[in-house]
């Protein structure tokens, strides 16, 4: 086996991915604490409250970690509400586009705010929620974003995600104590500021008889290159407009961004009219599908895109899908049976939405602690893929 020389550099890259097991997702505690740190800078300069977004990374063994610097938690099922309770101690921020109504009263016990998504679905629910210690909230749709992809983009004024301002009544209901919008995907400070702008414009007159607004996700203020002192400005504007007001955001990427890789291995070299295939041991649509739905082509480390005159492969996942590959990248030297691939940046928005379609083996998960001592968390096999089934 041999793992391909990464001349790829980093500066908290220490990890020696030939110790690890093929597949693994591995995440490096020391990147994660740096993102943290950026975070926690933010919260303290702008006297906001950060939280971590599930959807976007939900790996449990680290929300001690992530506590000591975040506050909580946002959960879009009961599940992952229960998951926060359970695992990182607090009450959950729950949204979800609708509410289960078997589920409803378990999701209030572990929740400690939670939003509605419309007004139809808060008065199904209003005989329900005399629950003291959840501060409830409305989901509006300020219908501005800079997302490109429709996949991702909850802005759309047909959007079945969020309440436009002319369906809105001239004075909130009483149950409601504050707004959430979400409406960035992996955004720039700007991208805030616009969209802070537009919200403020659509629903600024409710804002003075509200106790909190939420955010969303989106800001990718741990990317190499995001203006983190804009942020920090456009929030301590916007506060000082409305002093009264809890400012909540739950960035999902900006958590685990760059804080691990996915390690696959060289199955089989398929050579068809010119174009060779590295078939590996992951799946894009199984274990990486924002690679397809986004898309989004990721790195892999010690590789190119396709250039002329190198090496070049397309890399083919294990499933049967025929479209469970990327286009070609190049190497220095030919791929060979038993390399490893390093597919860099797989912590948020993967683990998350990993299945064992085609019944693939799921990667195990591992932590290189900052001591270096490397801690393979789980391994999974047949009954992990059994028990999804019936």
């Amino acid at each position: 086996m041999l793992t391909l020389n990464l001349r790829f550099n980093h500066e908290y890259m220490s990890i020696d991915y030939s110790l690890l097991p093929s597949p693994s997702f591995v995440l490096e505690e020391s990147r994660l604490i740096k993102n943290l740190e950026i975070i926690q800078e933010i919260q303290d300069r702008s006297k906001v409250s950060v939280i971590l977004a599930l959807k976007g990374f939900a790996m449990w063994k680290t929300f001690h970690l992530v506590h000591q610097y975040l506050p909580g938690a946002a959960a879009s099922s009961l599940n992952e509400a229960r998951l926060i309770n359970e695992e990182m101690k607090v009450k959950a921020h729950t949204y979800s586009p609708a509410y289960l109504p078997n589920e409803f009263d378990e999701i209030l016990s572990y929740s400690s705010h939670l939003t509605f998504n419309s007004l139809s679905q808060l008065e199904f629910f209003r005989e329900r929620i005399q629950n003291e210690g959840v501060s409830f909230g409305l989901r509006v749709n300020p219908e501005y974003s800079d997302v490109g992809t429709p996949l991702y983009n909850p802005s759309d004024p047909h959007s079945r995600l969020g309440i436009l301002e002319e369906t809105l009544p001239t004075h909130l209901p009483n149950e409601i104590e504050g707004l959430h919008f979400h409406t960035l995907c992996e955004s720039s400070a700007e991208a805030s500021e616009q969209t802070i702008r537009a919200f403020e414009n659509k629903f600024g007159h409710l804002l003075p008889f509200l106790k909190w607004v939420n955010f969303g996700g989106g800001h990718l203020v741990t990317r190499k290159g995001y203006d983190v002192e804009h942020l920090i400005q456009v929030l301590i504007d916007f506060r000082s407009r409305y002093p009264h007001l809890e400012v909540i955001l739950e960035p999902g990427s900006a958590i685990a961004w760059e804080t691990g890789e996915l390690v696959a291995t060289v199955l089989d070299i398929v050579h068809h009219r010119g174009i060779q295939t590295a078939v590996t041991n992951v799946s894009f649509t199984a274990h990486m599908p924002d690679t397809l739905e986004m898309p989004y082509r990721p790195k892999i480390l010690g590789a190119t895109d396709s250039q002329p005159g190198k090496p070049s492969y397309r890399i083919g996942g294990i499933s049967c899908l025929a479209g469970d590959f990327l286009e070609a990248y190049s190497f220095d030297q030919p791929l060979q049976i038993g390399d490893r691939l390093i597919f860099w940046d797989m912590m948020h928005y993967t683990m998350v939405k990993t299945t064992t379609f085609n019944g693939v083996k799921h990667p195990a998960i591992c932590i290189l602690h900052t001591d270096k001592n490397l801690e393979i968390i789980r391994e999974f096999g047949y009954q992990d893929f059994k028990n999804r089934l019936s």
